[in-house]
């Protein structure tokens, strides 16, 4: 059994993106590489962190690809690392759920995420790890882009400290106590 587990957050490089909803994959596995005093290292089609835990090897991974290109970074750090499938979880937002609610699941469609969409066609399975993080869907018609790419708003940035956090414990599980105990303990939390 691998003791290695890929941990990809998924997000847009660059300052406008930074503190937008989409790169709510990013935030989530920067503050997982800073409770585990891992530094970022800028490596192929990515910027790469690691660090260890009881005896599991963490490798956490922000694609630089842009979102829409994100299983092509995937794929490549998969197979040099030499870490089998099941030990890959994804992190990305999702519209279509509250904000703040977290959701690992084992499979799934893209559910129109181009990132996911992208992973998928590279991996050429549909049936990887992904924890998707709520952003809610608080944008009028026709709206969905500026509300994606727009900022937190005070009140949810107030809020995603906590959410970060209950993030990084549901990844540390996943790891440690396996994708059904996780799904068992954090889904709907």
């Amino acid at each position: 059994m691998s003791k290695k587990y890929l941990i990809v957050g998924l997000g847009n490089i660059g300052l406008d993106y930074i503190s937008t909803r989409h790169n709510i994959g990013f935030k989530v596995v920067e503050k997982m590489a800073e409770l585990n005093g891992a530094v970022f290292e800028t490596k192929k089609l990515g910027d790469l962190a690691k660090f260890r835990f009881k005896g599991r090897i963490f490798i956490i991974l922000k694609p630089n690809t842009f979102m829409n290109l994100s299983g092509k970074a995937v794929k490549y750090w998969l197979e040099k690392e030499i870490i089998p499938q099941e030990n890959l979880l994804v992190i990305t937002d999702d519209l279509n759920l509250p904000f703040g609610s977290l959701r690992l699941k084992t499979k799934g469609s893209d559910g129109g995420h181009n990132g996911l969409k992208d992973i998928q066609d590279k991996l050429n399975t549909s049936q990887y790890n992904r924890l998707r993080f709520g952003i809610s869907d608080e944008f009028s018609k026709g709206r969905q882009v500026d509300y994606v790419l727009g900022e937190w708003t005070a009140e949810e940035s107030e809020k995603l400290k906590e959410r970060l956090e209950q993030c990084t414990k549901l990844v540390k599980s996943f790891v440690m106590a396996g994708i059904n105990n996780t799904m068992n303990t954090y889904n709907n939390k």
